[in-house]
């Protein structure tokens, strides 16, 4: 993983949270939200919350009188997510690396990480921090985005982009977000920190926008995938942002457009 892919500054957490979360991240956040809230948790923790996706789904589906800390590594991920909840005094906002993660030991009945853990640097580092702040019986919900070949329009902006740089093409889409798909390598990272009960599941959907703009915007101008582009040679955004437009729309359509995602769901127990 370069370390341009966990850049989420300048105008790409608002870009994120108004195109990107509704259009792959707000269904696989309400699954997370119903199997959390399935635990009863007295005290949740979520790693990794961006805008606040999962953070909004999981609250709505809470009892007051929850203890809820969301965290993130990037203050401007979390920044957003606070203004998109101001109000809610059961959330307690705080920036964190889940690699070392700031509460004690056997403080949180479940934890829960929504398409985070692909960025961490040592997954099972992570996944210990993980286990040391969970309680006896605890559990930890998370998800991963499956193959980018699962994931059709990540798919066609990298290809896309491919073309337009054979020599260095931008391969962020496929090296991080869709790079930790493996459910052997996933499962025993998690064994390795010490989870012996450990389901994965196949979760397939449907991404849909208005149109084949909106998508090539929200992947090329939206994610990380925009520092890779800007730092080609000759690495026009907007130049890039059409030739995807026109890959997802010579094969998808120039309306409304649809295509499948696919995402693994994994419960860990120590």
């Amino acid at each position: 993983m370069s370390d341009t892919d966990k850049v989420f500054a300048g105008s790409i957490p608002k870009l994120y949270d108004e195109h990107l979360v509704p259009m792959i991240f707000a269904g696989y956040a309400d699954d997370i939200a119903r199997r959390v809230a399935a635990l009863s948790p007295s005290a949740l923790l979520e790693i990794a919350a961006g805008t606040g996706a999962v953070t909004r789904a999981v609250a709505a589906a809470l009892p007051g009188g929850v203890r809820y800390v969301a965290t993130d590594l990037n203050e401007p991920m979390l920044a957003v997510a606070a203004q998109r909840q101001a109000g809610d005094d059961r959330i307690c906002w705080r920036q964190a690396d889940a690699l070392a993660l700031p509460f004690g030991d056997a403080e949180f009945d479940v934890v829960c990480c929504q398409f985070g853990a692909m960025f961490f640097p040592d997954r099972v580092k992570g996944y210990s921090e993980t286990k040391r702040v969970l309680r006896p019986g605890g559990t930890f919900v998370f998800n991963v985005w499956d193959r980018i070949e699962e994931n059709v329009f990540a798919d066609d902006a990298t290809t896309a982009l491919g073309k337009l740089f054979p020599d260095d093409p931008p391969r962020f889409m496929a090296r991080t977000p869709h790079g930790y798909f493996d459910q052997g390598i996933i499962r025993a990272d998690l064994e390795r920190a010490g989870f012996g009960n450990v389901s994965i599941e196949t979760l397939a959907a449907t991404s849909c926008a208005p149109t084949p703009d909106l998508v090539a915007f929200a992947y090329c101008q939206g994610t990380p995938l925009r520092g890779e582009i800007e730092a080609r040679s000759g690495g026009d955004l907007q130049a890039a942002t059409d030739a995807v437009a026109d890959a997802i729309r010579a094969r998808h359509g120039s309306g409304p457009v649809e295509a499948k995602i696919q995402a693994l769901v994994i419960t860990a127990r120590p």
